[in-house]
């Protein structure tokens, strides 16, 4: 089977990235080819369709009167359309698998996919299908305001990052989004790493016989467990305001034991946690490590007592918590969006309301009181639902049965 894997990004940018590698790897393991289509960018991995590839476009970096430019290539872009056609002209493909398309890409992708009756199917990684901000935030709050179509909101509260012309381009990408009926009419079948996304998806008016759930995977074979550990907890992400580690850093100031924590990572409240761990006296317990990937990020969680997730906004399936399954640490999460899925309270990790610091303290606590005996059973435990839930031939045996489906 020849799939199209469309993706914006062609390297390793995020969890979308990642799984999207794993998951070309795995096919092609087992015989498919898989045909990529992103936009060019230095950092990509090298492909013989690069050429088809749409010129690089970055609109976090642009100003006003730029991003009003470029605000026509988010809604429509003619470039991608004729790019894809080209490719679509000289490759058979069977499926077209897209990831994250919206912006760079944009929906015009779709029009010689249909045109030529291929079918697509769609991983939704983020909210973006539904919220033309991609998070339901709005000042760090849930909000659910743009429901039955109501994408003006977006602009109102200026939802993309407090921009009023990223915000009209949002506004106005979601309205022609629904005017196009592009989820309705283009898209044959979704997959939602999470249950809580498929069930937010049904909720605002997709389809239930068109969303699959199939959680994210890894190849559990690469990743050596470690039940040992050092006096120390984790977080790893991004520092933004939606990931909840301000709320973690109240919880640090009020624990009752010795806990110490890393925090690997880079963001945009790099400099307020600083501040934040100088003004509260908290230089002795929380060490800031910036960004850390490859082996010594292995080697990081291997020696971590555990993995704190301390999410503020409707997670997916965030890969980090299944590779620290993997990896045999337990983990502490927030209750909400996806993330008490892959948690089973007691047995794997903990949970804790969303941004209360008071109930994230208890439960850190806990973890540093824990008999050794107990906590190897988490360890043991977060391993073995990584094994039997999150393998990659559990995955497969999921979205093969799909692609047939759906090319039949």
């Amino acid at each position: 089977m020849n799939i199209l894997t469309i993706n914006k990004f062609y390297y390793i940018k995020g969890g979308s990235e990642t799984y999207l590698f794993a998951l070309k790897r795995e096919l092609e393991n087992i015989g498919h080819k898989v045909i990529p289509f992103a936009m060019k960018d230095n950092k990509n991995y090298p492909t013989e369709y690069e050429d088809y590839f749409v010129d690089h476009i970055d609109y976090g970096n642009a100003g006003f009167l730029e991003k009003i430019k470029l605000g026509s290539k988010v809604i429509y872009s003619q470039e991608a359309r004729r790019n894809l056609e080209r490719l679509l002209d000289v490759t058979h493909i069977d499926v077209a698998h897209l990831h994250l398309f919206q912006h760079q890409l944009s929906p015009s992708i779709l029009i010689p996919l249909k045109k030529r009756k291929i079918p697509v199917i769609y991983t939704v990684h983020d909210l973006k299908v539904m919220c033309p901000n991609y998070k339901m935030l709005h000042k760090n709050q849930i909000c659910e305001k743009c429901k039955d179509g109501k994408f003006y909101n977006v602009m109102l509260n200026r939802c993309t990052k407090n921009s009023l012309s990223g915000s009209l381009i949002s506004m106005l990408e979601a309205y022609l989004h629904h005017g196009m009926k592009v989820y309705e009419e283009y898209i044959d079948h979704f997959i939602t790493p999470s249950q809580f996304y498929k069930d937010k998806m049904i909720e605002w008016g997709f389809p239930q016989t068109k969303i699959s759930y199939i959680p994210n995977f890894l190849d559990t074979n690469s990743i050596s467990p470690s039940y040992l550990h050092k006096d120390y907890m984790l977080y790893l992400g991004r520092l933004s305001e939606e990931k909840g580690i301000l709320t973690l850093l109240e919880a640090m100031k009020k624990i009752s034991g010795s806990a110490k924590l890393k925090i690997a990572g880079t963001g945009p409240l790099t400099d307020l946690i600083n501040d934040f761990i100088n003004q509260n006296g908290l230089e002795e317990k929380v060490e800031m490590l910036g960004f850390i990937s490859g082996s010594n990020l292995e080697q990081i969680i291997s020696n971590a007592k555990c993995v704190i997730m301390p999410s503020e906004w409707y997670e997916n399936g965030p890969l980090a918590l299944i590779e620290t399954f993997a990896s045999g640490k337990p983990v502490i999460g927030s209750n909400i969006g996806g993330i008490p899925e892959h948690i089973d309270n007691g047995i794997n990790g903990y949970l804790f309301e969303a941004k209360n610091s008071d109930e994230l303290a208890s439960k850190i606590d806990i973890m540093q009181t824990l008999p050794e005996k107990n906590y190897l059973e988490l360890c043991q435990n977060a391993r073995k639902k990584a094994e039997y839930v999150f393998d990659a031939k559990n995955h497969l045996s999921q979205i093969l049965p799909i692609y047939r489906t759906i090319t039949a």
